[in-house]
């Protein structure tokens, strides 16, 4: 056997460990061996030649098939890089956008996730075609922030390569009202939307937006009272638990289950002055939230503390009936922090992941709002008076009529509209839901109103630009018949929105 063995070595030479088929390769026995037959071997040994040539033993090291050449870019080499899940942690200033949410083919209204993709394509986390469909990041937002909400602690969650220095690379293509301020790994089937168990808001307002309309002074010299401050703290307490916010969003009836949202907590801060403004922070913490539904549970119980409203009215809003529920301007709410109590539970101690807590971070929230967030809101409440223009529309809500009661008779519905287009020549803003019908009243030097109302429905659309002119124009009612009040050149907006009210 040890000679057969030597005499094998001795005709095929070292063996060479290969994939696939092994070479037929027989040693040549003395006197009765031929050579095989040219074409003889199988398809799949021809890739070996055979250890005969022309009698004589020509072995040829096996040949793999030539390697492909690996490219130097960076984009082969983070394509072989494994995606991994992760959430950041965002800070933004939403003025100028068009909210949080990206409107996939519209280049119209932009939004903060226009900026953020286009950052992280650029920066080299994620492929072209992720950013073109953010489904192939699994991409999930913790909150849909309106029309120039601002956020301090939003959290997002996607796939990405995590290539070196990646906050860095991203920060880096982003502008400086937006910052990616922390990164944390999570679980591979992580969602931050629906593993948020609440989410925390504040409203930022100048405090002159709880004086009583009969016994304060309304402009930059209010400061807040202690007795004040306890009744606003005693209405927004109102709001604990679970209720019906049906009339705090639009397009939900009282019977969806979805209208019934559970708040934790909600309270005003003691106020500060800021550039001679004393301004006041309400937080409110509850495990989700409708669209505008913050800022009407905001406008309402401003408008029961200045006088419009009386405090029946929160209790009624809960019901079933539709009630007249003013929304407080978007400019100052603030998304604060998102909260994983039920995450971090489970996995947060687990050796594998970090507790989404964001403790390290605070430092970096906290000087982003004292650098973007806050100075924005007061510049801009300042420059625009936002809040000053939206207490203006207060007379105009009708607190104390539902849409039951204004399908009574058709006199009744023909006097409200009268009423309605009379009062938007004299408010500057005015949006509520869907009018069945619509007119406008052309004002001089462009000024530009519209009004509607429709039987069965005291919910009016009108616009008008921010000051009201003192001039002459046409009035009418948008379901016929004679306007009550006619606006005349020189007539006071204030005694004459006394006269349309009390009338």
């Amino acid at each position: 056997m040890g000679l057969q063995l030597r005499a094998l070595l001795g005709a095929c030479g070292r063996w060479t460990l290969r994939l696939g088929p092994r070479p037929s390769c027989s040693p040549r026995m003395a006197g009765n061996a031929e050579p095989p037959p040219a074409g003889s071997a199988r398809p799949q040994d021809r890739r070996s030649r055979s250890c005969w040539a022309g009698g004589a033993r020509v072995w040829e090291d096996g040949e793999h098939p030539a390697k492909k050449v690996k490219s130097d870019g960076d984009e082969e080499r983070r394509g072989k890089l494994p995606k991994r899940k992760i959430v950041l942690l965002m800070a933004y200033s939403g003025k100028g956008y068009h909210g949080m949410q990206r409107n996939v083919g519209s280049s119209q209204f932009k939004t903060i996730e226009d900026d953020l993709v286009s950052a992280l394509v650029r920066s080299g986390c994620i492929p072209e075609n992720h950013g073109e469909d953010m489904r192939k990041m699994s991409f999930q937002r913790c909150a849909r922030t309106d029309k120039g909400v601002s956020a301090a602690g939003q959290v997002v969650s996607l796939k990405v390569w995590l290539i070196d220095d990646i906050l860095e690379k991203i920060n880096s293509h982003l502008p400086s009202h937006i910052r990616i301020l922390g990164l944390k790994r999570v679980t591979g089937g992580f969602n931050s939307k629906n593993r948020c168990d609440a989410r925390t808001y504040c409203y930022l307002l100048p405090t002159f937006a709880f004086a009583h309309k009969d016994r304060d002074v309304q402009d930059e010299t209010y400061r807040l009272s202690a007795e004040t401050l306890q009744q606003v703290n005693r209405l927004l307490a109102c709001y604990k638990g679970t209720h019906n916010f049906h009339n705090f969003t639009s397009q939900k009836g009282p019977q969806e289950p979805s209208a019934r949202r559970y708040i934790l907590e909600m309270y005003c801060e003691e106020p500060f002055v800021r550039e001679g403004l004393e301004f006041a922070v309400i937080r409110v913490k509850g495990q989700s939230f409708m669209m505008h539904q913050i800022r009407k549970m905001v406008g309402l119980v401003v408008a029961i503390v200045k006088g419009y409203a009386p405090e029946s009215v929160l209790e009624r809003s809960w019901g079933t009936e539709k009630v007249d529920v003013p929304k407080a301007p978007g400019l100052g709410l603030v998304l604060e922090r998102v909260h994983f109590e039920k995450y971090n539970q489970r996995f947060g101690n687990d050796g594998l992941h970090e507790p989404l807590d964001w403790v390290q971070e605070e430092g970096k929230v906290a000087a982003f709002k004292e650098e973007h967030i806050y100075p924005t809101i007061i510049g801009t409440e300042r420059d625009e008076r936002s809040m000053a223009q939206w207490l203006s529309t207060l007379p105009v809500h009708n607190f104390s009529a539902t849409a039951l009661t204004a399908a009574g008779t058709g006199a009744k519905v023909g006097a409200q509209s009268q009423q309605c287009s009379a009062q938007a020549h004299i408010v500057p803003i005015v949006q509520r839901r869907e009018p069945r019908h619509r007119e406008v009243c052309h004002f001089p030097q462009g000024h530009t109103a519209a009004a509607g109302a429709g039987p069965g429905s005291l919910e009016v659309f009108l616009v008008c630009l921010p000051a009201p002119p003192a001039c002459s124009t046409r009035c009418f009612s948008t379901l016929g018949g004679p306007p009550r009040v006619r606006l005349s050149a020189g007539t006071p907006t204030m005694d004459l929105a006394r006269s349309v009210i009390s009338g």
